[in-house]
């Protein structure tokens, strides 16, 4: 039994938002929270998800569809970095407007929500123009989402400027949370009304499932994915109370939805939503398979999890809260970080050699293990050691010849400014590359690279940035201890 009918849920969730067009006059506003582009967190999860299936459905219906991306004002001046992939809200729009124009979906405009002047916004704004990319500014509306007269008003949505749009599904996105997508929406319906268009709104956000119970495997990995968001998964009460029927939903969702409700009923003297969960789109739960193999993905990331809280606790980027958080849902499920298989492998080996190493489970279930070395980092020497197994290479001959090695490291001990010589794992790869048209071994070893893919991993110290990057790269999933590689002050993490 396969754990997540990929193909079914690409029918039946194109299905469902054509069907949402309908219920209105071919006009419809679709939030979308999450990630739109590698959405790593739900092929994680959800064994045969692909990361950019979202993307796949939306390609599917681009005669229908344009798409307005919202960003917090805010975010842009504080320069603000994505959690996930450590990429500015800046760069997010940029990426998600190249993705788009790849994918040939219109995009008819960057909305900048709680919209203040600064020379940072002004130049980004000057930056799109002229990538003929439309923006329209939006501004804070004072007791939203109490002042309900005030919010319906000129001096409330009114003031926003309106983006003009021609296809029946506009899908509003954004580089991350908290950037005024409902809001956006709430201000294209309204003045779509005093244009005398019926426009709709619907929500498609893969997490929390909401035909599932709240303390599914799935539900709470989301809430130990969302930790920093300090959001929380609610059985929805507007639902249990119409139907008698419990359904999972978050917390923002069921605090904005009376606002939503009475703005219907203030266009259109009704509503077509009881609850927010009605307001959904989301088809994720009517595709699940194997419930064993999803449950095993959900505890291992809800481990995934816990180490990355505990390094930015570390790191001083989260409070002891979220880790704390996490420690709940791990007691919810009966897990404890070592069930993590690569964990104890890279302690052991670490208490042994008294140096960093680190620890990878390959998907036949094999444990490869490493250790840092004057050449090599642990990273680099895993990698190494890992492609020699699966390609039935002798540990005992080396894949980089030493030629090549003592240059690069020569060079890299000249211009480095911490002076750091040894090969990280980007300049392993390359190394390999060089070599492959004349070493028959090195080609192998690259050839092996895609058996990494979904992979887990584990240091038992603090990765240098450049190492993680390409680990998650190739597709191995890597959990830190929350330890300094060495007594220096600057990390690079």
């Amino acid at each position: 039994m396969i754990a997540f009918d990929y193909e079914h849920y690409l029918t039946i969730q194109k299905r469902e938002i054509l069907k949402r067009i309908k219920l209105f006059d071919n006009k419809l506003y679709l939030e979308f929270g999450g990630k739109l582009i590698e959405d790593n967190h739900a092929a994680r999860v959800l064994p045969g998800f692909h990361p950019s299936g979202k993307l796949e459905i939306f390609s599917s219906l681009k005669e229908q569809i344009e798409v307005i991306i919202v960003v917090n004002t805010n975010d842009i001046v504080a320069n603000k970095i994505g959690s996930d992939n450590n990429i500015s809200y800046q760069g997010e729009v940029e990426r998600l407007i190249d993705e788009f124009r790849t994918k040939d979906i219109a995009v008819c405009g960057v909305v900048f929500s709680f919209f203040s002047e600064s020379i940072v916004t002004n130049a980004f704004i000057k930056k799109l123009a002229r990538n003929n990319i439309k923006t329209y500014k939006h501004y804070v509306i004072e007791d939203y989402p109490h002042n309900l007269e005030k919010i319906f008003s000129e001096d409330g949505l009114g003031r926003n400027e309106y983006v003009e749009t021609t296809r029946p599904l506009v899908v509003v996105t954004a580089p991350g949370s908290g950037s005024g997508k409902l809001a956006t929406c709430l201000s294209q319906l309204y003045h779509d009304n005093k244009n005398g268009i019926r426009a709709g709104y619907a929500k498609y956000e893969t997490f929390p499932i909401w035909n599932l119970p709240l303390n599914h495997p799935l539900n709470l990995a989301y809430e130990a994915a969302t930790v920093d968001l300090g959001d929380f998964n609610v059985i929805d009460p507007y639902y249990l109370d119409k139907f008698n029927v419990k359904a999972t939903n978050y917390n923002r969702d069921v605090d904005a939805f009376p606002v939503l409700k009475a703005i219907f009923e203030k266009m259109y003297g009704e509503t077509p939503y009881e609850s927010p969960t009605m307001m959904g789109v989301n088809m994720v739960g009517f595709a699940l398979g194997d419930e064993e193999a999803i449950t095993a993905a959900c505890k291992e990331e809800v481990i995934r999890r816990f180490y990355s809280a505990q390094k930015n606790l570390f790191l001083d980027k989260y409070t002891a809260s979220s880790l704390d958080k996490i420690r709940m849902i791990m007691n919810k499920l009966g897990i404890v970080e070592t069930d993590r298989k690569c964990v104890l492998p890279a302690l052991k080996k670490a208490d042994e050699t008294h140096v960093p190493c680190m620890a990878l489970v390959l998907n036949d279930g094999k444990i490869i293990t490493a250790k840092t070395s004057k050449l090599l980092s642990p990273a680099a020497a895993l990698f190494l050691n890992s492609v020699k197994y699966l390609a039935n290479i002798n540990d005992e001959i080396p894949l980089i010849s030493p030629n090549l090695i003592e240059p690069i490291e020569a060079l890299k001990k000249e211009i480095s400014a911490i002076n750091d010589s040894v090969l990280n794992l980007n300049d392993t790869l390359i190394s390999l590359a060089i070599q492959a048209p004349m070493n028959p071994l090195s080609d192998l070893a690259l050839k092996q690279i895609e058996k990494l893919k979904g992979a887990q991993a584990h240091s038992s110290v603090l990765l240098d940035k450049r190492d993680r990057q390409v680990l998650k790269q190739l597709g191995i999933n890597v959990t830190e201890e929350s330890v300094p590689a060495s007594n220096k002050l600057y990390l690079r993490s």
